[in-house]
This record gives C-alpha cells, sequence and structure tokens, in this order.
C-alpha cells in the first residue's frame, strides 16, 4: 500500500488550529477555566470583527481599531475593554510570539459611575 495515498493525514488537519494552540497556551500556564472561556470569546470576536483574517496577518493597527470600536460603538465598561485586551496581548505574545507594541492610540472606554456598595455618584464631586 501506497503511504501517500492511504493513512497519511491531510497537512491542514495535522497542523494545529490558533483557538486550540491559544487552549494548549492557557492551560500549560495553568489559568482557570473561566479566563480560558474569556479569552477564547474575545480572540474569536477580535477574529470576526477583522473579517475573519488570521491574527498573524494583523498587529496593532487592527487590535487598537477593535478595542476603540468597543469603547466607542459598543459602549463597554472599562473594565470590558481591558478583558479584550488583556486576551489579545495573550494571543499575540504567548502563542503567536509575536509581541504587540504598546497601543497610544486606543480610546479607552469612559469608566463606571458606579461605586462598590452599588450607589452612583458624580464625577468631579
Amino acid at each position: 500500500m501506497d503511504d501517500n495515498v492511504m493513512g497519511t493525514p491531510i497537512e491542514s488537519a495535522a497542523r494545529p488550529r490558533l483557538l486550540d494552540l491559544t487552549r494548549e497556551s492557557i492551560r500549560r500556564l495553568h489559568y482557570s477555566h473561566r479566563t480560558e472561556e474569556t479569552y477564547l470569546h474575545w480572540i474569536k470576536r477580535f477574529i470576526l470583527f477583522s473579517g475573519k483574517r488570521h491574527p498573524r496577518e494583523m498587529g496593532a493597527a487592527e487590535v487598537t481599531a477593535f478595542l476603540t470600536d468597543l469603547a466607542t460603538t459598543r459602549h463597554v465598561a472599562s473594565s470590558t475593554q481591558n478583558q479584550a485586551l488583556a486576551a489579545l496581548l495573550f494571543l499575540y505574545k504567548e502563542v503567536l510570539s509575536a509581541p504587540l507594541p504598546w497601543l497610544d492610540e486606543l480610546v479607552h472606554a469612559k469608566p463606571s459611575n458606579k461605586t462598590a456598595d452599588g450607589t452612583y455618584f458624580r464625577r468631579g464631586q
């Protein structure tokens, strides 16, 4: 029997997928299961936002555009934006081994007006 015809895995099937590599990196570093779920969620949203382009083809400009969109269009809280940023920094540093430079042009989400006890306050008082 010719090994080139049968029994040989197709090259793309043998190559690990991005989200599988991300899971492996998260587990290797002993992050919590909830962190794994959250990071994968933000990475998927980033890929969909970018027209399903592979993150290896993108860089700081696309990450900035995504995070800015979260703040300006989606009106997410600053903690949510920070969570998305942490997921993408993890992706580029730990999974792709391509750390992003500091993101200077990032538009930050507005901090919440809610205090720890659940009441609201006005800024500047």
